[in-house]
């Protein structure tokens, strides 16, 4: 019995040894449009396209292609990508080119699309929540990682906008923010509602630094993105900050031999086999964590837990930001009427971060709890 339990060690310890590659099928859908017909051309969302392309297939994916795709074109290259998504473990969506916001809803843009009035958008753009749908839809516990460099400035935009009159106001700058499902996420290549710059380059600074960042080992997305924000950050002067929503229960490594589970480079048949041993052991222990539900329940909710507590402590500081201007602003008039108005403004808005303070205090309470019962706050 010793013998085959010994043998059986063997061969799951060989079957992680050779085929980590193997277990996991990765698929990305990439776009980069430039050439649009009714509105100026974009230099770089061609090149930031193919060289992404090139830089996921390095990295195990499977790549959709698309180049300046118009908007039957661009659909089929999404059928194709949802089909392909049916068996896929990892999905990646990446975009350059024109996009915009419509009533907190975004749109990307095909090199043919002609905005004349509101309701072309259904028509004649792509929806991107429409696009994650299909990236999250049947695939509960897979991941999906969505990169868009379309917060240009969009003279499309400004042409709806003449259109739509009174309506105008919904067309938001950039990109809106983007409520997603578990195990996804998503990066702008700026804070939602600002714009993007394009380059002088081959790429976009966004893209640019994604591209080089992506083909580094032994990094996980977080990192990724971190030095991502870093070197655009270096290369704009400051003038663009890329932004992401993670609701993602675990780490995403773009090489798969650096994620958790995978055996060091240096294990091999004939390694020591205390070590195989041992490392058997963390990978059982670790796909106990995987399997329990419950925690990965508790993930989730500490996700969101600290997500909420990022939004309300940015509408703090944009709303302190609003007072000090109502403030200043109120001391350079001497009407007295102009002086009660920010008043009774300044104290409606106090009274809105009390209660977000309030919220505030109940989130970290609830972050403190489910550190200690994931065993995160001692690490921490």
């Amino acid at each position: 019995m010793s013998r085959v339990r010994s043998l059986l060690a063997v061969a799951v310890a060989y079957a992680l040894l050779v085929l980590p590659a193997a277990a996991e099928k990765r698929v990305a859908l990439v776009v980069g449009n430039s050439a649009y017909v009714h509105s100026g051309a974009l230099s770089n969302p061609v090149n930031d396209a193919g060289d992404m392309g090139d830089a996921l297939k390095q990295v195990g994916f499977e790549v959709i292609l698309g180049l300046d795709v118009d908007k039957r074109a661009f659909d089929t290259k999404i059928r194709d990508f949802a089909r392909a998504l049916e068996q896929a473990d990892v999905a990646v969506f990446f975009y350059a080119g024109h996009g915009l916001q419509v009533s907190g809803r975004n749109y990307l843009i095909p090199v043919d699309a002609r905005l004349q009035g509101e309701r072309d958008l259904d028509f004649e753009a792509v929806a991107v929540d429409f696009v994650m749908r299909q990236m999250e839809l049947e695939r509960e516990g897979k991941t999906n990682v969505v990169f868009l460099d379309a917060c240009r400035d969009n003279p499309l935009s400004r042409n709806l906008a003449r259109s739509m009159g009174t309506r105008s106001a919904s067309i938001g700058q950039g990109l809106a923010q983007v409520q997603t499902g578990v195990g996804t996420f998503i990066a702008y290549s700026t804070q939602p509602g600002n714009v993007a710059l394009d380059g002088a380059g081959r790429n976009s600074p966004f893209t640019a630094a994604l591209a080089k960042r992506v083909a580094e080992p032994d990094r996980n997305l977080t990192s990724v993105m971190i030095d991502v924000r870093k070197d655009v950050l270096n290369a704009t002067n400051g003038k663009q900050v890329p932004w992401d929503h993670s609701a993602l229960t675990g780490e995403f490594y773009f090489h798969m031999a650096a994620a958790p589970g995978a055996l060091p480079k240096a294990a091999a048949p004939g390694s020591d086999p205390a070590a195989v041993q041992q490392r058997l052991r963390q990978l059982e222990e670790e796909l106990k964590k995987k399997s329990d539900p419950q925690q990965t329940a508790k993930l989730v909710e500490l996700a969101q837990a600290r997500e909420r507590l990022r939004q309300l402590e940015e509408a703090n500081r944009a709303d302190q930001k609003l007072i000090f201007d109502m403030q200043y602003n109120s001391t350079r008039t001497t009407e007295t009427t102009s002086r009660n108005n920010p008043s009774f403004e300044i104290g409606a808005i106090q009274m809105r971060m009390v209660r977000r303070g309030q919220e505030q205090k109940s989130l970290r309470e609830q972050i403190a709890k489910l550190e200690g019962e994931l065993g995160l706050a001692a690490a921490k």
